[in-house]
């Protein structure tokens, strides 16, 4: 799982539209609609970035259900919404995004650098080193930043991967 990922804040009409979906897809095809409209101050783009940073909010483990709430939820975390092999979606509520946003809020590239250093990742493909553990310490911001925006704003999140 090493693709490039991005996170969407939905408004209520995109989560109860997505909610309603009967399958992978119509899930998709929420999904794309959604991106194509790329609305600049409720995306964050994670690029390859989500894997280790997934990993060090949570245990080192690359899973959906990894880690502990609310930083577990972050990335990779919430409710999967396709069953599918080629992409991954997951939804974190409103209520989620908030909890997310406030444990988010405290950390630094230090504790990142920390993290990266002191938990085992196991099957993690990146190379490990100084340039990575900087690449990923680079997207932290944007994600606290994202987090905060959606959370103020009352919008659920999702996270798109394709694989």
């Amino acid at each position: 799982m090493a693709a490039r990922a991005v996170l969407f804040a939905l408004d209520t009409k995109d989560v109860d539209r997505l909610l309603a979906c009967r399958g992978d897809d119509e899930v998709m095809e929420v999904v794309e609609e959604v991106e194509e409209r790329w609305e600049e101050d409720h995306v964050c783009e994670l690029d390859k970035s989500w894997d280790a940073l997934h990993r060090c909010l949570t245990d080192g483990q690359l899973s959906f259900e990894n880690g502990d709430f609310p930083l577990s939820h972050a990335i990779l975390g919430g409710a999967p919404l396709l069953d599918g092999e080629d992409y991954i979606v997951s939804y974190v509520t409103a209520d989620e995004v908030r909890a997310v946003a406030a444990a988010l809020e405290p950390l630094d590239r230090e504790w990142i650098g920390e993290r990266f250093a002191s938990l085992a990742f196991d099957d993690y493909q990146g190379p490990g080193d100084a340039d990575d553990v900087a690449y990923t310490q680079a997207f932290l911001p944007d994600l606290q930043t994202f987090y905060r925006t959606a959370a103020r704003e009352g919008r659920a999140v999702v996270f798109t991967v394709d694989q």
